[in-house]
């Protein structure tokens, strides 16, 4: 059954709090850590539905993975090219990410898999990573239009290539890497714009030769050398960027608040949302740098704030592609316009995010213009109305992004199928509920 969460206006956030580990470098820690020579030990690891399903697929091709009482995980890998086929359909739920680089990772294997996922993630294009790999010689069967299920026929004699992307995608970039593990020579990945890189960080940290290089037009040359010996490493995962969004835009709209959140990583690629709240004149720092497995990450503290609108640059889309749906919401609180281009991208996620922030939006009050690749955001510098039911889609972040909405408008805002907020961040009703938050779920509203 569908749950419906219900949020209010609240008083002032405070306190510390630990969000969940990054969700990217989880699912690149269990795969590489399946790759390894050896055991990986690795702490702070996101347990949420997308991560634990990516276990689950690394498991049925043939590591041993489990999970201590103490909250590690434990992993003993097979080896580069070590993979056994799997003797089950590779089910990966709602998990884009998780999909696309695990296609990468068995298609330079021998053998066939089978991929699903939920209604969602089926409905996902999945070309701009089959389309190289068949260049890898890998095969696929697909359903119409490139999606899940579909079937990979890996290849015994991989190829290696060069390969620009025509899309700014971290998981294309991120697939061929992977497959260019099992792959003679070197796989080269032409990025026009820089993605976020850690897939890069985390091959350098297990021991894979990876050469990075500005190309003339100001783009990158990623290049991994195959057949390395990755050997199994101890680390722990440092707190989601994207996840730590929703508490920090939280804390700026609601006035008087002020919380830390510890931990953070702060990948220059990933921390394009604080930059950008910066400049409309959010007041949050990073406070006690420091480096986690090859990872910058630092503690964020952030102050209740009043924002102006700003013109986002299209060509930081990159570096905070899962927070537009939280940035918006933090524009509708801003005074003045707040437009952000380039986001092409957000038609392909979870949902249509693009279309599902505007309809949201307008339904909370909110004067708000869609576009092809542009959201316009018209912020009156106070609360819009709020009083709305928002239809998620299925889309974790929509459904987080408007329950911050309803810790500072004027009437509360519910979102239905809450239920996909597990996948990225479990726990976060629990935690924004002890900043000082007021969710609750329908059956409370009635009792």
């Amino acid at each position: 059954m569908a749950k419906t969460l219900h949020s209010g206006r609240v008083r002032a956030l405070s306190g510390s709090a630990l969000v969940p580990g990054d969700k990217s470098i989880s699912h690149r820690a269990l795969m590489l850590g399946a790759l390894a020579v050896g055991e990986s030990v690795v702490g702070g690891l996101l347990e949420g539905d997308d991560v634990l399903r990516t276990a689950a697929c690394m498991r049925a091709l043939g590591a041993e993975i489990t999970r201590h009482e103490d909250g590690r995980w434990h992993l003993y890998g097979r080896g580069v090219g070590g993979l056994s086929e799997p003797a089950d359909m590779l089910d990966m739920g709602n998990s884009g990410t998780g999909a696309r680089l695990l296609m990468g990772l068995v298609a330079t294997h021998p053998f066939t898999s089978f991929f699903t996922g939920d209604a969602s993630l089926r409905s996902r294009p999945m070309r701009r990573v089959t389309e190289p790999l068949t260049r890898m010689g890998a095969r696929f069967f697909t359903r119409e239009g490139g999606r899940l299920p579909l079937a990979v026929i890996g290849t015994a004699s991989p190829l290696p290539i060069s390969y620009e992307s025509p899309v700014a995608s971290a998981q294309v970039k991120s697939a061929l890497l992977l497959a260019g593990l099992n792959t003679p020579g070197e796989t080269t990945v032409i990025e026009r714009e820089a993605t976020r890189d850690h897939t890069e960080l985390m091959l350098r940290n297990f021991g894979a030769d990876v050469r990075v290089e500005a190309t003339e037009t100001g783009g990158r040359a990623i290049t991994v050398t195959g057949f390395p010996e990755l050997t199994g490493r101890q680390f722990d995962v440092p707190a989601d960027p994207s996840s730590a969004a929703f508490p920090a835009v939280a804390a700026l709209l609601v006035e008087g608040s002020e919380i830390v959140l510890t931990g953070v990583g702060i990948n220059p690629l990933r921390i394009g949302l604080y930059q950008t709240l910066r400049e409309m004149g959010a007041d949050l720092s990073f406070e006690n740098r420091r480096d986690q497995a090859g990872e910058p990450v630092a503690d964020l503290r952030v102050r209740a704030s009043r924002l102006k609108g700003i013109d986002v640059p299209a060509e930081r889309a990159p570096s905070m592609i899962d927070e537009y749906p939280i940035l918006a919401v933090a524009a509708a609180f801003a005074e003045g316009t707040t437009r952000m281009r380039g986001l092409a991208e957000l038609r392909v996620k979870e949902s249509d995010r693009l279309a599902a922030m505007a309809r949201g939006l307008a339904a909370c009050g909110v004067v708000v213009e869609e576009e092809a690749d542009a959201l316009i955001v018209h912020g009156k510098g106070r609360a819009p109305a709020g009083d709305a039911l928002i239809a998620t889609h299925f889309d974790h972040r929509i459904a987080m992004a408007f329950l911050v909405l309803g810790m500072a408008a004027e009437r509360p805002v519910a979102v239905d199928e809450a239920e996909a907020i597990d996948t990225s961040f479990p726990g976060f009703v629990a935690l924004m509920n002890g900043l000082g938050a007021a969710i609750t779920a329908e059956e409370e509203q009635r009792a």
